[in-house]
Formats: structure tokens, C-alpha cells, sequence
């Protein structure tokens, strides 16, 4: 019996070994798991992007904006002048925080009445948000003692000192479901329509049958497009059944579109088939295109924002996450439906979108002309 379970045991190690790519990314994706979890896996937020608008322009109200720079916790990028613009900023993700200083704030501050800012939070990130919630507190309350017993002589205790009061936008309440939902809705779409790609044409590699396809007197082209479309109705359905449960069940609110949501996630759907058209160019088995797809959809995940904020990531791993689509699909995604977020606001996502779709479909089209 043992001889016979040895045998079967030396059988699959020269299966194994003898299909170098599935080796290799046995042995490799636990390596990447653990160094994108190490770096990703945070909730510690630093250096968020911040817009301000300073209503006072007193030396007080500069001040205030200088104890905000140095917390490490905001870096004041933007100055703006109306609330409108600060909002612009905010609804299209330039700006995740926003500091409001009324006009009066430094009379108020030296003299016996209390000196209040408006805080505005993007409530879309709930982590971000909680952060900059209590780093704006925790700011205001430390330059307030600085400004009034230090620099003015005046005795804290006897007068207001700085209010802070936060407007949290988008998702006043900071629920995740908030945030996880409309994240797995782009998670679904970009990893169904991927995969189900690949193994379907790894499927007619591995059974032979595709030789059989290229004699009929289908051109290339056609053959690709009558092998996705059924995948692409899939993911449709996908998307507007995830949306409905997310509705329905989770009680999310969509803010925005839902025909713009479609639309967008037709042109997010082109990417993500390029995708699955060039993985299965490089897997000849439809397990190796399993492992392919798994392979990539890791730092999809870790980098794109869909678990983690890409605020508290190194500024490293904020660059690659440039080169993931997902990262545009969740802007749009969360975007529409919790902040009712239009072309105007979105088109950059779009764009990015396109741009990565035609690449990868004109990349895999090409190598699957060549493997014909």
C-alpha cells in the first residue's frame, strides 16, 4: 500500500515539476501575499490630501493652516475661494478633507468669544474618515493652547478657544457597508468577466477543440467575440443583481446614475476581457489560467483600495497602483453611488479606463493571432 501511495506521490512531483509556470506561482504567491499585506494591510492614514479655504486671512487663520500641515496627518494642497470649489474638489477624490476658516476667526480667537472652523470630511472612506475626524479635533485642540497660552498670554480656561465642527459628506454615518458594497460590486465585475475569459478559451486549448474553431471560416476577430459576449451579458446581470441586493438588503443609497453605472461598466468590461484574452494566451490548461488570474487579481485587490485606503500606503505602491484598472473602476463604482459623481467628475477614470482596455486588447489580439 505504501509502495503504491509513493508511487502516486513521485507521479504528481514530475507533474508539478514538469509545468514550470504553475510551479512558479505556487512558490510566489505566498511572497507577494505577505509583502503586499505587510505594506497595505493599514488603517494608519498620514499626508491626506487637504483644500482650504480661509475666509479670515489673518495671521491666526495661517497658522491654524501651518499646525495642520505639520501634524503629518493633512497636507494642505489646495487653496480655494467658495465652497463650491472646495466641494468640486472633494466630490471628485482631489481632496479627501476640507478646512473651512469664517471670516472673524482670529478676532474671535483673541478675544473672549469662541473661535469655530468647519471641518468637511469625504465620509465615502469610512477608515480615512475617522482619522481625519479625530486628527482635526486633536489638531485644533493643541494649536488653540499654543495660540492662547503662549503666543496671546490669555488664560485658557477662560475663554472658548477653536471649535471644530466636521461635515461629514457622502456617508455621514461612516458605515462600511457603505464602502465594502459598491467595492465588491467592481471586485465581481473585474474578476468574473477576467476569469470566466480565460477559461473559456483555455478550455477549447486544453480539449483540443480549438483547432477545430480555426478551420471553419470564422476570422479571428469573430472568433474572440462570440467566445466573451455571453461572459459579458453574465457580468451584466452580475452587476445590476449585486446592485439590487446591495439595495435592497444592505440599504445603501445610490446617489447617482444607474444608467451611467452600466454604461461605465461596459467600458470597465473591455479591460477587463483584455485581461482574460492575453492570460490565456500564456495558459495552455484551464487550472493555469485559474492560478494566472489569481495571480494578478492579488494586487489588484491590495493595491487598487479596495480593502485598504491608498492613503496609508508607501507613495511607492501609489504609483503602481496607476497600472491597475480596478483602481478606476472603484473611483467610478463609489463615485456613482454614494456621491452621485457624473462624467464631468469621472471622465479621468474613463479615459484611464480606455486607455488601459485598447492596450491590453490589442496586446492580446496580437499574441493570439501569433499562437494561431
Amino acid at each position: 500500500m505504501l509502495r503504491r501511495i509513493l508511487a502516486i506521490t513521485r507521479k504528481e512531483i514530475i507533474h508539478i515539476i514538469r509545468d514550470p509556470r504553475s510551479l512558479s506561482i505556487m512558490f510566489m504567491m505566498p511572497v507577494i501575499q505577505l509583502i503586499l499585506l505587510g505594506y497595505t494591510a493599514t488603517t494608519d492614514v498620514e499626508h491626506l490630501s487637504t483644500a482650504v479655504l480661509d475666509q479670515d486671512q489673518s495671521p491666526q487663520s495661517r497658522e491654524l493652516v501651518d499646525a495642520y500641515r505639520a501634524s503629518n496627518y493633512f497636507d494642505v494642497r489646495f487653496y480655494v475661494s467658495s465652497e463650491g470649489e472646495l466641494g468640486r474638489l472633494i466630490d471628485a477624490g482631489e481632496a479627501k478633507a476640507g478646512i473651512i476658516i469664517p471670516a472673524g476667526y482670529g478676532r474671535n480667537l483673541t478675544g473672549d468669544h469662541e473661535a469655530s472652523i468647519a471641518f468637511v470630511i469625504d465620509g465615502s472612506i469610512p477608515s480615512v474618515a475617522a482619522t481625519a475626524f479625530s486628527a482635526a479635533q486633536t489638531v485644533a485642540q493643541a494649536q488653540s493652547t499654543v495660540l492662547i497660552e503662549q503666543l496671546y498670554g490669555i488664560d485658557v480656561e477662560q475663554q472658548g478657544g477653536i471649535d471644530v465642527r466636521p461635515r461629514v459628506w457622502y456617508n455621514p454615518d461612516m458605515k462600511s457597508a457603505n464602502f465594502m458594497i459598491p467595492g465588491l460590486i467592481a471586485m465581481i465585475l473585474q474578476i468574473q468577466s477576467t476569469l470566466f475569459t480565460a477559461l473559456s478559451i483555455a478550455r477549447e486549448k486544453e480539449e483540443g477543440t480549438i483547432e477545430q474553431l480555426i478551420v471553419t471560416p470564422l476570422k479571428s476577430i469573430e472568433l474572440i467575440v462570440g467566445k466573451v459576449m455571453p461572459y459579458v451579458a453574465v457580468s451584466l446581470f452580475n452587476l445590476v443583481e449585486v446592485l439590487i441586493i446591495g439595495v435592497l438588503w444592505f440599504g445603501i443609497p445610490v446617489q447617482g446614475s444607474v444608467l451611467l453605472l452600466l454604461a461605465l461598466g461596459v467600458i470597465a468590461l473591455l479591460s477587463s476581457l483584455g485581461i482574460g484574452l492575453l492570460a490565456s494566451t500564456i495558459a495552455h490548461t484551464q487550472q493555469e489560467a485559474i492560478f494566472l488570474i489569481f495571480f494578478l487579481m492579488l494586487p489588484f485587490m491590495f493595491l487598487s483600495g479596495f480593502f485598504f485606503p491608498l492613503e496609508a500606503m508607501p507613495r511607492v505602491l501609489q504609483w503602481i497602483s496607476y497600472l491597475i484598472p480596478l483602481r478606476y473602476l472603484l473611483v467610478i463604482v463609489r463615485g456613482i453611488i454614494l456621491k452621485g459623481a457624473g462624467l464631468s467628475i469621472l471622465w479621468e477614470q474613463v479615459l484611464a479606463l480606455l486607455l488601459f482596455a485598447s492596450a491590453t486588447l490589442v496586446l492580446a489580439a496580437s499574441r493570439f493571432r501569433k499562437r494561431l
